[in-house]
């Protein structure tokens, strides 16, 4: 069975409503979720905010429904980036699991895809999205390990937000063939999360084959996990393979060197 995952619950500052939305997760099925803390650079003051200390929001971890061992609770910051002096990594950044970027325009798009050292890289779900997507920026994003978010609270809430949210998830898996994309809440409240089936069903709406949404609940998200704890400590894993040699190279290796010598003189 699949270790479902929702990278993407809203940090409020309500604690005991953090606390009931991660207990119904656990509820519903979700074997890991992140607090996702968003900051917007543009706004005058807003500083990078300090993860809350997992010890301090439970002191025993809810049991995940059908499992016997509690629910992982990871930390994410999301910077929303409409100039490229927004996104600037520093320590701060190095705080939390998962970083992610929401970049508002083109450009910035595709420097998230092809340079922004992040785990995560969202996409628009209560607007149209500004820019269409390009085959290029997106598969240098998925070589790099990258993933591509969708969030589906926003479609719940409002008919129109229903209509963007599904057209720009269309408009991404289209291009992107349904690879390295995430499917998340975007949750602030327990009533606004739904079971990993029915998201995963939600993800065929979405343009995603059956087993590229579950993997979007599930094994991409884990690898989302795994990206960011190589991020986190610059060490990662180097695939070799030997160049295939053509038939006549391979024939020349295998040939002595004797014979070689007399072939060349007959």
């Amino acid at each position: 069975m699949s270790a479902f995952m929702d990278l993407n619950i809203l940090a409020v500052t309500d604690k005991k409503k953090l606390q009931s939305t991660i207990e119904t997760a656990a509820h519903l099925g979700y074997s890991t979720v992140a607090i996702n803390y968003v900051v917007e650079p543009q706004q005058k003051k807003q500083q990078i905010p300090k993860p809350q200390s997992m010890t301090e929001l439970f002191e025993k971890f809810p049991i995940v429904q059908g499992k016997s061992r509690p629910i992982k609770v990871l930390n994410r910051l999301t910077v929303v980036a409409t100039d490229a002096s927004h996104f600037r990594p520093s320590d701060e950044y190095k705080s939390f699991d998962i970083l992610a970027v929401y970049p508002k325009t083109e450009k910035l798009f595709h420097a998230a895809c092809m340079t922004y050292d992040v785990d995560i890289i969202c996409i628009a779900a209560t607007e149209k999205q500004p820019f269409h997507f390009k085959r290029s920026p997106l598969n240098g994003a998925i070589e790099r390990g990258v993933s591509f978010e969708v969030s589906y609270t926003a479609a719940i809430r409002d008919s129109t937000m229903k209509k963007y949210t599904i057209a720009n998830a269309i408009n991404l898996t289209e291009v992107c063939k349904g690879k390295n994309v995430i499917l998340t809440s975007g949750a602030e409240a327990p009533i606004e999360l739904r079971g990993p089936y029915d998201i995963a069903n939600l993800g065929l709406v979405f343009g995603l084959s059956d087993g590229d949404a579950k993997a979007a609940l599930s094994t991409n998200c884990r690898s989302v996990v795994l990206h960011g704890e190589t991020r986190g400590t610059a060490v990662g894993i180097i695939h070799t393979m030997k160049r295939p040699q053509p038939p006549s190279e391979e024939q020349e290796e295998e040939t002595p060197a004797t014979k070689k010598a007399k072939t060349t003189t007959l």
